[in-house]
């Protein structure tokens, strides 16, 4: 039975329960609400409103009427509104912090982290609105001059996923704004009280009405806002992170009006240990990569490759590492692992734990539900003689489950990592530089991790390859997803 719960925050507007529709917050257009619900106890402590297919057209003609005028700001005007965002997201970073932990249940100390994180792509952004530069191209010919312009594509569709409720929407709201696009935007679900507030922020900072338009929809809901924007020939782009398969439906319903995409998918990260690395540091990458958000992000590593002749010394240090860590509440500021994020989240661990176990794995640590702390937690695990025909081999887990194969030849492992559909993100460790430099080339993703577990910063590309998806957030390349290039020649000079 849930019951209705407290949320303390400092500014208590910052969870203002309704959506932005040009410049007004609003409900539902039919009145309809989503509950809100806290992962570590499974009880309702929120509510939003539960759009629909009328409140996504709204948010288009919205966007659309904005679009001429914030495009014809200069950059520069752009960016100082940007940057008066990043600035009032560190203000609050308390705050968001507070709300990302209770709506997504990673602990405290995580959720203030990742409201750092977010601001740091939205500084980056404002940066970069000054730097979306053209080219001058030699003419071929005299009289005649040749230019490449950068455009904004439009209006923009954003669809973000739970895991990170502030850090994704920063990643793909903030580049949207400096090249000059305006958008709509469908938050997770689970976790849409973040996104509230950034965007309330965002308003504050002095964005216009009509830039950022936001609808929250639950799970029943959300193909209909969503189609909205994929059969409208006036949203040019679609930024989508989350499963593979919606990622395919998205790319095939949007192809009647040849949308832009930005795509990060689905992953299946390798994590190789060499027996030339450096295996305490081979552990502490491992704790860093595997753990944070309790492994519920895309590019946590779901396969462990050790080389024989470190195997046991590696698993006998990680093992130990593992077990001690503190399972609980974001209210605990102990805790280091909280809530996943929903039953079905753990249902499936248990699933993955089930098969393994049924084809051979050994479970060292873990392997288990945490009930007596709530009906959302699961044991950080290890287990050993993992191999490619079990379902943590394959799919991803989205947990703190660490699966560990042993491999005798570097032929092999780059055999096993590349044997999979997904190419997001791959890591290894090793001190031999001529295999650094053969290893990294032959892993087929878009983001490799050498001799580090932590990959992330907002002036690198992120994004992978094969069904991973396509296009790049952060950096440079992160800006260009949301531009045109236009060539322009004029002649009779």
């Amino acid at each position: 039975m849930t019951n209705t719960m407290t949320l303390t925050l400092e500014r208590k507007d910052l969870m203002p329960g309704r959506q932005l529709i040009g410049a007004e917050w609003r409900e539902a257009i039919d009145g309809r609400r989503l509950d809100v619900i806290d992962p570590a106890t499974n009880d309702v402590f929120a509510s939003v409103p539960d759009g629909s297919a009328a409140d996504a057209r709204a948010a288009v003609d919205a966007a659309h009427a904005a679009f001429p005028a914030w495009r014809a700001v200069p950059a520069k005007q752009r960016a100082q509104i940007i940057k008066r965002w990043n600035d009032l997201v560190m203000v609050h970073q308390e705050d968001l912090g507070r709300l990302i932990s209770r709506e997504q249940g990673k602990p405290l100390a995580e959720g203030r982290g990742e409201a750092a994180y977010a601001a740091s792509y939205i500084e980056w952004f404002a940066e970069e609105a000054t730097r979306a530069n053209g080219d001058i191209i030699p003419a071929p010919v005299p009289g005649r001059r040749m230019f490449a312009l950068k455009e904004p594509v439009g209006v923009v569709a954003t669809i973000t996923p739970w895991n990170f409720p502030a850090a994704m929407i920063a990643r793909k709201i903030a580049p949207a704004l400096a090249a000059g696009c305006t958008v709509v935007c469908k938050p997770a679900e689970d976790t849409p009280l973040t996104s509230l507030a950034l965007i309330k922020l965002a308003q504050e900072a002095g964005v216009p009405a009509g830039v950022i338009n936001i609808v929250t929809a639950s799970r029943e809901r959300t193909p209909e806002v969503v189609d909205v924007w994929l059969d409208d020939a006036r949203v040019r782009k679609i930024s989508f992170t989350g499963s593979t398969p919606v990622g395919q439906h998205l790319a095939r319903r949007s192809a009647n009006t040849l949308k832009k995409l930005s795509l990060e998918l689905g992953g299946n990260a390798p994590f190789i240990v060499f027996e030339d690395a450096d295996i305490d540091a081979a552990v502490e990458g491992l704790m860093a990569a595997k753990f944070r958000n309790g492994g519920q992000t895309c590019v946590s590593p779901n396969r462990v490759f050790v080389q024989d002749k470190v195997h046991d010394a590696f698993v006998d240090k990680l093992t130990a590492r593992v077990g001690a860590l503190k399972v609980g509440p974001a209210t605990d500021p102990g805790s280091q692992i909280g809530p996943m994020i929903n039953s079905r989240s753990v249902e499936k661990i248990e699933r993955h734990m089930q098969d393994a176990v049924t084809r051979g794995a050994m479970v060292l640590t873990g392997g288990k539900r945490l009930v007596d702390l709530g009906p959302n937690y699961f044991a950080p695990t290890v287990m050993v003689k993992a191999d490619a025909t079990m379902a943590c081999s394959c799919e991803e887990t989205f947990g703190p489950v660490v699966p560990i194969t042993r491999f005798m030849t570097e032929a092999e492992v780059i055999a096993a990592a590349n044997d999979t559909p997904f190419g997001l993100a791959a890591y290894f460790y090793s001190t031999d530089v001529r295999r650094i430099w053969r290893v990294a080339e032959a892993l087929e993703t878009g983001i490799v991790g050498i001799n580090e577990g932590a990959l992330a910063a907002e002036a690198a590309p992120f994004g992978g390859v094969k069904a991973s998806g396509y296009g790049r957030e952060g950096s440079v390349h992160g800006l260009d997803d949301y531009l045109h290039t236009k060539y322009l020649c004029q002649g009779q000079l």
